[in-house]
This record gives C-alpha cells, sequence and structure tokens, in this order.
C-alpha cells in the first residue's frame, strides 16, 4: 500500500464501535490518574511499584507480562501480544515509568494527586511520559479485547487481523540514563525488545506556528556528555583574599579563590556555541517554512544563522520555551548546572566541583567535546581543572522514510488532513540511545492534539505538569491506527 493509499484507506479505529471507544478513553484517563498517583520519583525510583500495578492492569486483560528487579525498587515490565507471524518483526511500545521530582512551591495542584480539573489531569509525569504509558497500555487492552472477543486467548493466540506481534515494555531510570532500566534489559535479555521498530516520547505531539498545524515526529535526539570539574584555587583566610583571580582580563592569582575560578569556568562554558545545520534540521526548518505564510517561511530560514538576523528570527516565530528548544537543535551546548564550593565564611575555598551537561548533535564524537572544553575553558584557566567525563551517550537516528515512517505520517494526517508532519530532533535524550544499540530504529511518537496556547515543552520537568484529556483522546485512536496498520 503507498503512502497515499494509505492516508485515503478507512482508518482501523473507524471499525471499533463508539461504545467501544467511549469505554478505552474512559479506561486510558482512569489509568494515567492510577500511574500518576504513584510516587516514582528518580531518584530513588521505587519504579517497581508503577511495575507491579500495570502488571495488574493487563492481567484484567487476560495479557501476561514480566515484571524484573534487576536493582532493589527498579522495576521494568515487558508484555507481548501475538500476531500471526506473517508480517516480519515485532513493533515495540516503549515507555519509562520513573519521573523527576516535584518540588511542591510552584504547583497549584498536588503533583501526585491526579487532579482531573478544566479538562487536564494535572501531575508528575503527565506529559513525561506516563501519559504515553496509558496509551500504550489501552491500546494493548483493546487487542485483547479483540481477541477474546474473537474467542482467541490473548495469553497464546494470535490477535485476529495482527502480522506482527506488539511489544509492551515500560522501563525503570530513564531519567537518570537508564542504566537501570532499558540499559539493563538491552544488554541482558535483548531478545525481550528485539523490533522492526519501536514508538517512544517527545514527539508526535502538535505544534501550531502561524496557523499551520505541525507534528514534529523526533527521527534523531542529541548526544550527552556528562563533565565533573574539579577546579582549584588555594586555601586561605577569609579576611586576606586576592586581587579577584580570573575575573580581571583572565588573569589568575597565585591565591586564587577556587570559587571565583570556577564561577569564571562555568561563564566561559555556557557561552552559546556556533550553529550547525544537521540534515533533519534542515528537513524540517523547511517543512515548517513551507506550511506557513511566505513572510514568516523566510524568517524560518534565517533561523539557521547566527547573530542579530538569526536571534531576531527566534523572537519574531517563537515563545520562550521553543526558541530555546530551536537554538539548542541548531549546536552543541555547554550547560554549568551543578557548583559545589565552600566550607564555612571565613575560609578561601581551594577546590570546587562543578558539573557541566553537555548536548551534542549527531556528527559530534567525544573527541570533539573534550576539545571544546578546553577551548572554552582556555589555556590559562586549564591546568587548574581537571575534567573527568561521567557519562556518555552518543546521537541517535533513525530513517524518516520506509514503512513505520509512511505509517505514522499518514495516520497522522487522516486524524488531522491540515496537519504537517515532519521529521524532527530532541535536545534531551531517551531510552532511543539504548534501543539503538540493538539496531531498533526508535521514534517519538505519542501523538496529542494540543491547542495554539498549550506550552508543551514548559511542562516538561516543570511546574503544574498537566495533559489535556481532548489531547489524550485524540491521540489514543492514533496510536491504535499506527499499531494496527503497522502489524496489520
Amino acid at each position: 500500500m503507498t503512502v497515499s493509499a494509505a492516508a485515503r484507506a478507512p482508518r482501523p479505529s473507524a471499525a471499533l464501535d463508539p461504545a467501544t471507544w467511549a469505554r478505552a478513553h474512559d479506561e486510558l484517563i482512569a489509568g494515567l490518574r492510577d500511574l500518576l498517583r504513584i510516587r516514582t520519583i528518580n531518584p530513588p525510583g521505587d519504579e517497581i511499584l508503577a511495575a507491579r500495578h500495570l502488571e495488574a492492569v493487563l492481567a484484567d486483560a487476560g495479557i501476561p507480562s514480566t515484571v524484573v528487579e534487576p536493582f532493589p525498587g527498579r522495576g521494568s515490565i515487558v508484555a507481548r501480544l501475538r500476531g500471526d507471524g506473517t508480517g516480519g518483526a515485532p513493533l515495540l511500545l516503549l515507555s519509562h515509568l520513573d519521573v523527576v521530582p516535584a518540588p511542591e512551591g510552584g504547583w497549584t495542584h498536588d503533583p501526585f494527586g491526579a487532579d482531573l480539573v478544566d479538562g487536564y489531569v494535572w501531575g508528575r509525569g503527565a506529559v513525561d511520559m506516563k501519559g504515553m504509558v496509558a496509551m500504550e497500555v489501552a491500546v494493548m487492552r483493546l487487542l485483547a479485547t479483540e481477541a477474546r472477543a474473537a474467542g482467541r486467548d490473548p495469553a497464546s493466540d494470535p490477535v485476529p487481523r495482527l502480522a506482527r506481534d506488539v511489544i509492551f515494555a515500560s522501563t525503570a531510570d530513564e531519567e537518570a540514563g537508564g542504566v537501570h532500566g532499558a540499559g539493563w534489559m538491552v544488554e541482558q535479555h535483548p531478545d525481550w525488545l528485539a523490533a522492526a521498530g519501536a514508538l517512544n516520547e517527545c514527539g508526535g505531539v502538535a505544534v501550531t506556528v502561524a496557523g499551520a498545524r505541525l507534528w514534529p515526529i523526533q527521527v534523531a535526539e542529541k548526544g550527552f556528555a556528562i563533565y565533573d570539574l574539579e577546579v582549584r584555587g588555594r586555601w586561605g583566610h577569609g579576611s586576606m583574599p586576592g586581587d579577584g583571580g580570573p575575573g580581571a582580563g583572565g588573569t589568575v592569582d597565585g591565591e586564587a579563590n577556587a570559587l571565583l575560578r570556577a564561577a569564571e569556568v562555568a561563564r566561559r562554558l555556557a557561552v552559546p556555541g556556533t550553529p550547525r545545520l544537521t540534515p533533519v534540521m534542515e528537513r524540517f526548518l523547511e517543512g515548517v517554512a513551507g506550511a506557513v505564510p511566505a513572510e514568516i517561511g523566510a524568517w524560518i530560514r534565517r533561523l539557521a544563522g547566527e547573530g542579530p538576523a538569526a536571534d531576531a528570527a527566534l523572537a519574531a516565530v517563537c515563545t520562550d520555551a521553543y526558541r530555546r528548544a530551536l537554538r539548542s537543535m541548531l549546536r552543541d551546548t555547554f550547560s554549568p548546572d551543578v557548583l559545589q564550593v565552600g566550607t564555612r565564611h571565613n575560609v578561601i575555598p581551594g577546590v570546587g566541583a562543578l558539573t557541566v551537561d553537555i548536548r551534542v548533535l549527531p556528527g559530534t564524537t567525544p573527541g570533539d567535546v573534550e576539545r571544546e572544553l578546553r577551548a572554552r575553558v582556555g589555556e590559562e584557566l586549564w591546568p587548574h581543572v581537571t575534567a573527568t567525563l561521567r557519562l556518555w551517550g552518543p546521537p541517535v537516528e533513525a530513517p524518516a522514510e520506509g514503512e513505520l515512517w509512511d505509517v505514522m505520517t499518514s495516520a497522522i494526517r487522516a486524524a488531522d488532513p491540515n496537519g504537517v508532519p515532519l521529521p524532527a530532533m530532541s535536545t534531551w535524550a531517551t531510552d532511543a540511545k539504548h534501543t539503538a544499540k540493538i539496531g531498533i530504529p526508535t521514534y517519538g511518537f505519542s501523538p496529542l492534539l494540543l491547542g495554539p496556547d498549550d506550552q508543551f515543552l514548559a511542562l516538561f520537568h516543570g511546574d503544574d505538569e498537566r495533559v489535556s484529556v481532548a489531547a489524550l483522546r485524540f491521540g489514543l485512536p492514533v496510536l491504535y491506527d499506527v499499531v494496527r496498520r503497522f502489524c496489520g
């Protein structure tokens, strides 16, 4: 079936009656609220609580699952529905169970209360990413219900009209690199996840630009290098400070305060780098430019440059959250995020610790990062710094073409005829870092139809994280359509 024919074909979701969808939507919202109430804050994680909960939810639908806890409290779950084996390798529905902390000072709702207010479900993890977990579980339950209606046992029999298996995997520890979740699973049980492709977080979410509704599907994500820097000065009495160390003219005082040196290192690292347009982002920007009015399109095409013209273009077409995201998609970034220095008020610190979060575009190597780190710190300060690479995750990229890509884009067009699906890159890392090791093309595709004023990116790890009921009700049939078409 060609892409155009697929777009014209009846949606698989249209074959289910309204009562079935009403029940599925209600179960989706209830399932998400149940998940949000389970505190899986990483650290420490405690994802085993959510994994055991999902084990019971799937069992209720007749779907057996495997729950693993390779490290205390770090639970993950895998389940499989069978096709008849004629369609090729499975489709993997991938997600994670952990969430970041939720300091309550900026929240207007209990971050673990799962309030349903003003058409939104509120709570830590609503968008990152328990909303997608709930949608994936809902699709699995729908397929299992269809198997039982046909007199088949979803625990062992092929689901009617499925030619491929469908795997559901929701893992621990993604927010800290996935070592205790997807990383462990890839190393110890790669056969559990082996698939022709995977659907994951961070893409397929509607964005409105100049009246055009865009659907960026994540095909690539930046890599990361987490560096710990020890910055050395000289211990001394606080009543006898030096001349300020490297703050003035780049000089380095022999009695330099390590706090001042570390602050200067942080300042130098945080300077924006030179833009570099990757093929994915070139295609993305050109697609956006072609979808919006010509005047706005001209601004879009300037985004890949640098200097005042690019800054003006960003200001003209983007909100603050999307402006920061786009800037990051066009360059390697260095973000000094943790500074630990000093012991008491009357002691000049002789050592400080600085942690830097470096995110790199496809094509940037670990050697490139090390050279840039040293260049930014500067040769006069470098002898006072010891840099240790704590964690490296390479950039990953999946093809924006082929059968699964065509199925995703046609499903979006069928559900939203005016929508424009586009390949895009994520600034942050996901468990695609691990699935890439075993050759699974992994896409960010959690289809949510948002309004023009929904600031989706700002909610990731932010206060008052929430997702609209309408967005979830739109997304569930689209996800079902993708599963049915790719696996049918």
